[in-house]
């Protein structure tokens, strides 16, 4: 079950992007090494790491996109902290007391995106403007400069070279071909890992014997998607306390079922076994993704350091 797809960004021109690039975006950290220590020798990035990244990466985008004439505000990695994400099942009782489904959350990325000043921007800018935003930010899309690689999901992703996000990934990580090929497919696993997890017997038994759990408390789910489709819609976010009451009693009761079945240690079993098995496929890519990865935190640290020091310095200065 998908909580929902987040990009962590919603940064300048979050639908355009997919307009001149359709590479699958990494979600959370990379597959971290596993007992085949042959597949990587750096060292998986923690949490605070991938925001120092991310927060470098923004920066050099902001400066590209300065020098060609527009303005970009950088964004954090996860607007919302509270969000989780849970792909099979929510298993955190506590978690689900709190926000049900998620559905007082969906209403502030609701509000994060209709205030994100990125979007506001773009929409002033006249059409012609935009366009070159648009390309400035993403590259042209009839630049011979391009970008090809094959996505374990099947498909071949292409991007251009020429926009600010690549030459930022460019600056942070060296090699641009090297990084896009390890992004795109370490980006693909967490994808690719929960197919295979989920169509796996045991997982089927255990989705049996959760909603045997859930029916004795007079809940008729055959599957944690369908009980948190009965709450979540695209788009809507309900305000109706009975109904909000409701869809927290149920998440509280999917969470607690999750756990007297077995279910969350099943899926955590298997999510472990298929992440290890691709990992071992994918040793390359994931091995070069945390080496450029580790090698870039030194230049991020600098960049975000240097970036502090100057606006501390400019600070007291007023407009």
């Amino acid at each position: 079950m998908r909580r929902h797809r987040p990009h962590p960004q919603t940064a300048l021109i979050a639908l355009a992007v997919a307009a001149s690039l359709t590479a699958v975006s990494c979600e959370g950290n990379p597959p971290s090494p596993g007992p085949n220590a042959t597949v990587t020798a750096a060292r998986p990035l923690t949490d605070r790491d991938q925001d120092v990244l991310h927060g470098a990466e923004q920066r050099l985008i902001q400066a590209c996109m300065a020098a060609r004439g527009f303005r970009i505000w950088p964004v954090p990695r996860r607007p919302l902290p509270e969000d989780r994400d849970f792909p099979y099942v929510i298993d955190d009782v506590d978690w689900a007391s709190r926000h049900g489904y998620g559905s007082d959350l969906q209403a502030q990325r609701e509000q994060l995106r209709t205030n994100d000043p990125n979007q506001r921007y773009l929409r002033r800018l006249q059409p012609a403007d935009r366009r070159r935003a648009i390309a400035a930010y993403n590259g042209e899309q009839q630049s011979t400069e391009r970008l090809q690689t094959r996505s374990p999901l099947g498909m071949t992703v292409t991007r251009t070279s020429d926009g600010c996000t690549a030459q930022a990934q460019k600056q942070l990580y060296g090699g641009l071909t090297a990084w896009f090929r390890a992004d795109v497919v370490t980006g693909a696993l967490p994808a690719l890992r929960r197919q295979q997890v989920v169509t796996d017997g045991e997982f089927k038994a255990a989705v049996k014997k959760w909603s045997a759990c859930m029916q004795k408390r007079g809940l008729r789910y055959t599957d944690p998607n369908q009980a948190r489709a009965a709450f979540i819609a695209p788009g809507t976010a309900s305000e109706d306390t009975a109904r909000r009451r409701q869809e927290v009693r149920t998440a509280v009761a999917e969470a607690e079922c999750a756990h007297d079945t077995g279910f969350t240690s099943v899926v955590e079993r298997l999510d472990r076994r298929y992440d290890a098995r691709l990992r071992a496929r994918y040793r390359a890519e994931v091995s070069n993704r945390l080496r450029m990865e580790n090698a870039a935190l030194p230049r991020a640290r600098a960049l975000l350091s240097t970036d502090r020091t100057d606006t501390t310095t400019t600070s007291p200065t007023k407009e």
